[in-house]
């Protein structure tokens, strides 16, 4: 199965399917994430935040695949803002994940504080070190990326934030491509609010004989956002990355768009933290 990329606007391309491992206990990890490399998946997500850093690094390592072809992403711990902190996290993260480079660094959180600026002044100062080819933020809302446009040079390649079918963002994902940033989304399955058992999901799926998942996730590649669904289950690691091989009618597109309710399964970044 072939994964298709997108370009960021910066020239950096990265795979549009992704393996996410937030809440993966750190003593899983490695072998998790040694599950989804050998699975296909090229694209590793984790976060300071996550605790298991270390663990994305040891199944690199093991699974023999040259570093050049798997596209790594980490962020931003929520106490680490301002310039100092910010410059020795990095520095921790790539300790714990021993790399000589990062594909993707990402604030993890605005954290209601002007400070996320500053931040970002030091992001790009990462960038220009050459230790991270890109970087971007995460649960940014307009009103804080139009403050980091407005005040700095640099604009973010990617947006990590909350997407599924219950939660569409249609504006928030609109901005973000007026303005050359990708979307990619986190919680894609909407699992705690059972999407993947919503008779329009479940209806689709039968109609394509495949998984309500795999329909998700498909939705997700054709609505052109990047996904990293996550799962500890070896049979749903394999099923989540097989969404290639069909396409979604424009009819089941439109359904599935139509089931947003503006329901989010994680906290709202007008008001985290």
């Amino acid at each position: 199965m072939t994964v298709p990329s997108i370009q960021l606007h910066d020239g950096v391309s990265i795979p549009q399917l992704g393996f996410g491992v937030w809440q993966v206990p750190p003593e899983q990890t490695a072998e998790v994430v040694l599950q989804a490399l050998q699975a296909g998946y090229r694209h590793i997500d984790t976060a300071a935040g996550y605790g298991n850093e270390a663990g994305v690094g040891d199944a690199l390592r093991a699974s023999g695949i040259p570093r050049e072809e798997v596209f790594i992403t980490t962020k931003l711990a929520n106490d680490e803002h301002g310039r100092d902190k910010t410059l020795a996290a990095f520095e921790a993260s790539m300790d714990r994940l021993a790399l000589e480079y990062l594909d993707l660094y990402l604030i993890h959180w605005p954290q209601q504080a002007d400070d996320y600026v500053e931040t970002w002044q030091a992001f790009e100062e990462i960038k220009a070190s050459g230790r991270v080819r890109t970087i971007g933020v995460s649960n940014f809302q307009k009103t804080h990326l139009r403050k980091l446009l407005d005040e700095t040079g640099t604009v973010p390649t990617v947006n990590q934030v909350e997407v599924h079918p219950y939660l569409v963002q249609e504006d928030l994902r609109s901005f973000n491509a007026e303005h050359g940033i990708a979307t990619e989304a986190w919680s894609p399955l909407a699992q705690r609010l059972s999407l993947v058992e919503d008779p329009v999901v479940t209806g689709i799926a039968e109609e394509t004989g495949r998984t309500p998942a795999q329909v998700v996730l498909r939705w997700h590649l054709q609505q052109g956002n990047i996904v990293i669904p996550k799962s500890v289950t070896p049979e749903r690691i394999v099923s989540n990355f097989d969404v290639t091989g069909f396409e979604l009618s424009g009819e089941q597109v439109e359904a599935l768009t139509g089931l947003n309710r503006d329901e989010r399964t994680g906290p709202d970044p007008d008001v985290f933290g």
